[in-house]
C-alpha cells in the first residue's frame, strides 16, 4: 500500500493530475503521446500517468529515488527511468506532447528557468500538469510564518520563514500566483486552469505535524539530490490505494464545499498549453 493517499494535501494533488489526464489526454489516444514526468522521485504518479501514453520517462536529479520508482513501476512497459536536472533538460525542442512535474518547482532554485525548459522541450499544443506549494496558504495551516508575513514582511523583502509548516519538506521558497503566471506567460504557455488544492479544514488537519513526520521517517524528506541524514526511513511498497482513503476523499470534499470561496490554498494546481 501507499500510505501517502491518506494524506489530504498528497491525495488532493493526485487526484488534480488523475482528472486532468482523463480530461485532456484520454487513454483512447494514448498511442501516440510521449510523456515526460519532470522530477518523479519515487515514482508515485508513473503508473497513472504511463496508462495514457505511448512511452514516459521519468526524470529526477536524485538516483537513490529513481532505482526505488523503478523497483516500484517494474511491470509499467512503457516506462523508463534516467537522470536530468530540471533547470538544464538534455531533451531536444518539442521532445513531448505531455509533461507532469508534481512538488517539484519550489526545489530547484531558479523557477522561471523551469518553466522556460518545460516550454522548450513541450511540443505545440502540447500540455504541461504541475502542482507546486502556494505562497497564499491559509493561516490554519501555517500561522507562525502568516502572521510573520503579514506582519512584518515588507515588499520586495526576500522571503523568510521557520522551517517548518508551509516551508517544510525543503521548501527554502514558495510559489506566488502572480509570479507563476507572469513565468508561464514569458514561456510561451497558455495557462488553461490555475486552481487552489486543499483549504482551510486540510491546513488545520495538517497544521506543522506533517512535515515534522516526514523529517523523521520519509527518505530523501528534503528533496535534494542525495540525501544522507539518519533516521527512520521508509518509501511506498506500492502503488495501491489504502482502503481508508474513502475518509480522505471525504475530507477532501468538505473542505472543497466550506471554502471553495477563497484564495488562500495549501498548493496550486495548474494546466497550461504550449502556444
Amino acid at each position: 500500500m501507499n500510505f501517502k493517499f491518506l494524506f489530504p494535501t498528497f491525495r488532493n494533488r493526485y487526484l488534480f493530475i488523475r482528472k486532468r489526464l482523463n480530461q485532456y489526454i484520454p487513454q483512447t489516444d494514448g498511442q501516440s503521446i510521449r510523456g515526460l514526468n519532470l522530477g518523479t522521485g519515487e515514482g508515485d504518479y508513473d503508473r497513472m500517468v504511463a496508462a495514457h501514453c505511448k512511452e514516459l520517462i521519468g526524470c529526477d536529479v536524485n538516483e537513490e529515488d529513481l532505482a526505488h520508482a523503478q523497483r516500484l513501476n517494474a511491470d509499467v512497459s512503457n516506462l523508463r527511468y534516467e537522470v536530468n536536472n530540471a533547470l538544464g533538460l538534455s531533451y531536444p525542442d518539442q521532445s513531448f506532447d505531455l509533461i507532469v512535474s508534481c512538488e517539484v518547482i519550489e526545489h530547484v532554485g531558479q523557477p522561471e528557468q523551469m518553466v522556460r525548459e518545460m516550454a522548450r522541450v513541450l511540443k505545440t499544443g502540447g500540455y504541461a500538469l504541475m502542482t507546486f506549494p502556494s505562497r497564499e496558504f491559509p493561516v490554519t495551516y501555517d500561522p507562525v510564518n502568516r502572521i510573520y508575513q503579514t506582519l512584518f514582511r515588507k515588499s520586495g523583502q526576500k522571503e523568510w520563514a521557520i522551517s517548518q509548516g508551509a516551508y517544510a519538506f525543503g521548501h527554502d521558497y514558495l510559489i506566488g500566483s502572480k509570479d507563476f503566471r507572469s513565468w508561464a506567460e514569458n514561456a510561451g504557455f497558455e495557462i488553461v486552469e490555475f486552481q487552489g488544492l486543499s483549504r482551510y479544514l486540510v491546513g488545520l488537519l495538517e497544521v506543522y505535524w506533517t512535515g515534522i513526520a516526514q523529517s523523521i521517517f520519509k527518505k530523501n524528506a528534503r528533496n535534494v539530490t542525495t540525501d544522507t541524514s539518519g533516521g527512520v526511513k521508509i518509501r511506498p511498497a506500492s502503488t495501491k490505494e489504502p482502503f481508508l482513503v474513502f475518509f480522505t476523499d471525504a475530507l477532501l470534499a468538505i473542505d472543497r464545499m466550506l471554502f471553495a470561496w477563497g484564495s488562500a490554498s495549501v498548493g496550486k494546481g495548474v494546466v497550461l498549453r504550449k502556444k
